[in-house]
């Protein structure tokens, strides 16, 4: 055997080798977790963003009642504004502390537009507006929308998690320089505890 082909062999064994044991310690599929969790990531933030072009319409549709209270719909205004102040990218997924003051935030718009469709139901006349029903159905299934897709963050995000502390895929992911993800929290404290039921 000659000295080349030799060398050739030792190559192709020690590339083999390299291969073998970066699937072992799951360096790419790592990366399949974390495009999976990218995913999940877009489809929260493209129906939180719907959410937030439906906003402004229905603050218009319901300034056209007179004496509705305007407390309401500053409030409604200063949350969504609050929600577009926060810089939103990729980098926030790895950062729990900037990724919890978005969700705060987004909460805050949450609570702050179901007060207002829960006021609007004292003015019969909003009620019976085409342009503020069709808006309040396009809302409600944005929310509904939205928690489907959290869901499936939350999904995501535990099977990505997974996989980067779990030995040997951990050592993929400390290669690459991945850690474990924040996720979305109960947004009512105390919502972990099932309530006493009493008769």
């Amino acid at each position: 055997m000659s000295k080349g082909l030799k060398i050739g062999i030792v190559i192709a064994v020690v590339l083999g080798v390299m291969v073998l044991s970066c699937q072992v310690i799951g360096y790419n599929s790592i990366i399949d977790e974390d495009e999976a969790v990218m995913a999940s990531w877009g489809e929260v933030e493209n129906q939180y963003q719907r959410r937030a072009e439906l906003i402004p319409n229905l603050v218009a549709t319901v300034k056209g009642e007179a004496d509705f209270e305007k407390d309401t719909l500053t409030e409604l205004t200063e949350a969504r504004s609050s929600v577009a102040g926060i810089k939103v990218d990729a980098s926030m997924l790895d950062d729990p502390e900037r990724f919890q003051q978005y969700e705060q935030a987004q909460r805050r718009l949450s609570s702050s537009l179901s007060r207002l469709l829960m006021v609007s139901e004292r003015y019969p006349t909003l009620q019976a507006n085409q342009a503020f029903r069709d808006l309040r159905s396009q809302l409600e299934g944005t929310e509904n929308r939205i928690a489907v897709a959290r869901k499936r963050y939350i999904d995501s995000v535990a099977q990505y998690n997974a996989q980067v502390r779990k030995f040997p895929t951990s050592v993929g992911a400390s290669m690459r320089g991945l850690d474990v993800r924040p996720t979305f929290q109960a947004t009512v404290p105390g919502a972990d505890v099932a309530p006493k039921v009493e008769f």
